[in-house]
């Protein structure tokens, strides 16, 4: 049986993920690492409102920030052990449990 600071982690990163915008970001990096700004294009989203997603994302370890010169990519955490399939899914494992996403094509 996992400990409960395990299901607290999980739990944490579930709460992270409830949000359509963030499930969105998730999409983009399962894509590849991107900056904040290649993210905003991406989702016609304002740059301000993608940073305060990413920043809730990497406080649960589900994006890792990586300083590239002056600007930060972002990629899905390894320690989320995230995974993609030949017929367009991906997958991120809380440890306790799994997120399934459905990827879309970059144009879509």
């Amino acid at each position: 049986m996992k400990e409960p600071e395990e299901f607290q982690n999980c739990a944490e990163r579930l709460k992270a993920v409830a949000d359509p915008e963030r499930l969105r970001i998730l999409q983009v990096l399962f894509r590849g690492p991107c900056t904040v700004g290649q993210i905003a294009e991406q989702l016609s989203e304002d740059i301000v409102k993608v940073s305060h997603h990413l920043s809730i994302l990497r406080r649960s370890k589900i994006v890792l920030p990586t300083r590239q010169g002056r600007f930060i990519q972002y990629s899905i955490h390894p320690e989320v052990q995230a995974a993609t399939s030949a017929e367009g899914e991906a997958q991120i494992n809380f440890g306790c449990c799994h997120l399934d996403l459905k990827l879309e094509s970059k144009g879509a």
